[in-house]
């Protein structure tokens, strides 16, 4: 087979460079300029705050070069820092927390390198000054990236930032299957403009996939991604594209412009379980085993009590305010305790503020054909169960604060699964079980995704993802992701 029986057309190089592409160019460079400007505000600041803070706006003594000199070396030597550790690369550039690493590595290997030059040289310069800046900086640039990601994610969805035009190429249902993923976080900045698929029709543009037009056959793609101005090509499983033909795919896309992306069927697996390995010319990519107990666990157990029993204390006046006010609401306890099932199917009690009703689980059975949810879950916009205070509380999740006592037990943690009713387990299949090798949650991903808004489906795969892919900088980034849910109520009912 020769390239030509992919594209008869479009073999020539820079035959599919669109305006698209260009104008896409034009919005990563906008914005990598102004993560420079943010960045060299934000690094201006930390040196001048830990001048003022060492020396409290008095002329500095002691150092062979004057500050305002150290100062500005030292904002121009970390930007530099950064753009060695690829701080500015748009492939990283408001995806998952690689850019936060290497944004954290450049930060501390610039503080490692000054302090042994400076103890190396002695140039006299105040390691007061240099902790400071150093510590008001990293932590400046971090939150800086992430209001910056925030503002891209939102322009994103809105259709209005900087997103790739993408063309799917695969057999129809792993297309399907990557277009809802993909669909389902616009944020992430890839919009979905055609589909080809094997079977394409002679009049491709009478087929479509959802809501996805079908432009083109696998004899057809570039031509197809030059009439959708694509710039990025996302190829996923399909017997007919073999290692070949993709390698003429690749060979044809030289000096286009246009992106090449492999998706493979292997799904839900985070970046550091995943090592490419080059072996006999093929490039295999190597899954690591989820870990279910060892070093890291006994530290995320820890970390959860010493947080639950500090939250514990800080929210106590507030735990007092909803107490009383369940009290004066409605007649029954204050506190609601409920069985559930955790780590390896074992059974406990979870602590919650009361927000419905004493005679609730009656009630239930009289209501069960309204359900609004799918799956093993009841869930109801309106639920004539929920007291007045009991709505208010669930909207902000606070009648779940009394489970930090459960994660101080050792029942829960404060992320993970949500934690599941006895009798939902008992219709649980193998795969979703897997939900409770791990100790469920205060918060997880569902939480953090959609809460009630969510279907049974997504909740299962965001609980099983997180099973299979915890990590403490998950768990951080989850806790803090919170609060935003939170504070905003959505899908709370």
């Amino acid at each position: 087979m020769t390239a030509a029986t992919l594209d008869p057309a479009a073999t020539r190089p820079g035959v599919v460079v669109t305006a698209a592409r260009g104008a896409l160019r034009a919005q990563q460079r906008t914005y990598i300029r102004s993560l420079v400007a943010v960045d060299t505000t934000v690094l201006t600041a930390a040196v001048f705050g830990g001048y003022f803070a060492r020396f409290q706006g008095e002329r500095a003594i002691g150092s062979l070069i004057p500050y305002w000199i150290v100062g500005g070396a030292l904002v121009v030597v970390w930007l530099l820092s950064l753009k060695l550790m690829r701080g500015y690369d748009d492939r990283v550039l408001g995806y998952g927390g690689d850019e936060y690493r290497r944004v954290a590595a450049a930060s501390l290997r610039l503080a490692g390198a000054v302090a042994i030059a400076g103890y190396v040289f002695d140039a006299g310069v105040s390691r007061g000054f240099l902790g400071v800046a150093f510590a008001a900086g990293t932590v400046g640039l971090l939150v800086a990236r992430f209001a910056a990601r925030k503002h891209l994610h939102r322009a994103r969805t809105r259709g209005g930032g900087w997103s790739r035009s993408v063309l799917v190429v695969g057999d129809t249902p792993h297309v399907l299957e990557l277009v809802h993923q993909l669909q389902r976080e616009p944020y992430t900045g890839y919009h979905v403009v055609g589909a080809c698929i094997p079977d394409a029709l002679v009049a491709p543009q009478a087929q479509r996939l959802g809501d996805v037009p079908v432009v083109g056959s696998f004899r057809t793609i570039l031509t197809a991604a030059r009439t959708v101005a694509a710039d990025t090509i996302a190829v996923t499983a399909s017997g007919e594209l073999t290692a070949g033909r993709l390698r003429r795919l690749g060979w044809q896309l030289e000096g286009t412009g246009v992106d090449l992306v492999l998706a493979p069927a292997l799904t839900d697996v985070a970046g550091p379980r995943i090592h490419t390995r080059p072996v006999a010319g093929l490039p295999l990519i190597h899954v690591e085993a989820p870990e279910f107990r060892g070093g890291r666990k006994w530290v995320k157990s820890l970390v959860d009590r010493a947080i639950a029993g500090l939250a514990l204390v800080a929210v106590s006046p507030l735990l007092l305010v909803i107490a009383i006010a369940i009290k004066l609401d409605t007649r029954g306890p204050v506190i609601f305790r409920q069985i559930r099932v955790g780590q390896g199917g074992r059974e406990f009690g979870v602590f919650k503020f009361r927000t419905m009703v004493v005679n609730a689980d009656e009630l239930l059975k009289q209501i069960m054909e309204r359900n609004e949810t799918d799956g093993l879950l009841f869930k109801m916009r309106s639920d004539p169960r929920i007291t007045r205070v009991g709505r208010v509380l669930r909207k902000y999740s606070l009648d779940e604060l009394p489970q930090l006592a459960n994660v101080l037990l050792g029942h829960m943690s404060l992320v993970g699964p949500r934690p599941p009713l006895p009798r939902e387990v008992a219709q649980y299949s193998n795969d979703v079980a897997r939900r409770l090798l791990v100790k469920p949650g205060m918060t997880g991903l569902w939480q953090v995704s959609g809460r009630s808004d969510l279907s049974w489906e997504d909740g299962i795969r965001l609980d099983l993802y997180y099973v299979e892919n915890w990590s403490l900088t998950a768990d951080l980034t989850i806790l803090w992701k919170t609060f935003g849910a939170v504070i905003k109520g959505r899908g709370a009912y």
